[in-house]
């Protein structure tokens, strides 16, 4: 059974991690987010949750407005063939429905060496960071660093990555 919004709340209790919960209409894409939130100040994330080719996973985690140019990141961090997870994959690797993925659903997932977590650098440095509790009905306001603990407690080792495919100049 899948944890509960109750369960990743008592999580954070007793690892000692401070968060604020906002309660608010279900969102499902980032506008809605962008329409309902107001100047909650940080960095607004989003999560895609993509696999490959070989059964290989990854959870990545990026600022709202990122592009991720899927091309790019295979290559560069050695996957195959991305596509996007199914439902029913998501819901047994992460224990959530789409419209809810958030790096928070690791407490529903033991280390798994098919599953690598991808952490943009940019939205790293942002502080507060948003995402949803389990669930699109809520968001949670957290710090990087206790997003860090959060995660490394849940049994991962998450990849801080730079999404920016770099930039090509000719010589003249």
């Amino acid at each position: 059974m899948p944890a509960t919004e109750d369960d990743l709340l008592k999580r954070f209790d007793e690892l000692g991690i401070n968060t604020t919960l906002y309660r608010h209409p279900p969102m499902h894409t980032v506008e809605d987010c962008q329409t309902h939130r107001g100047n909650w100040p940080g960095g607004h994330c989003k999560s895609l949750f993509v696999r490959d080719n070989k059964n290989k996973q990854a959870l990545i985690v990026v600022h709202e407005d990122r592009r991720v140019d899927l091309k790019f990141f295979a290559k560069a961090a050695g996957f195959g063939r991305l596509s996007f997870g199914s439902p029913d994959r998501m819901a047994r690797v992460l224990g959530v429905i789409p419209g809810s993925v958030t790096p928070f659903a690791l407490i529903n997932t033991p280390e798994n060496e098919n599953l690598h977590i991808y952490l943009d650098a940019d939205m790293m440095a942002m502080d507060p960071l948003y995402y949803h509790p389990l669930h699109n009905e809520a968001t949670v306001a957290i710090s990087s660093i206790d997003l860090l603990r959060f995660i490394d407690h849940c049994g991962h080792k998450p990849i801080t990555f730079h999404f920016d495919p770099p930039t090509q100049t000719l010589d003249a």
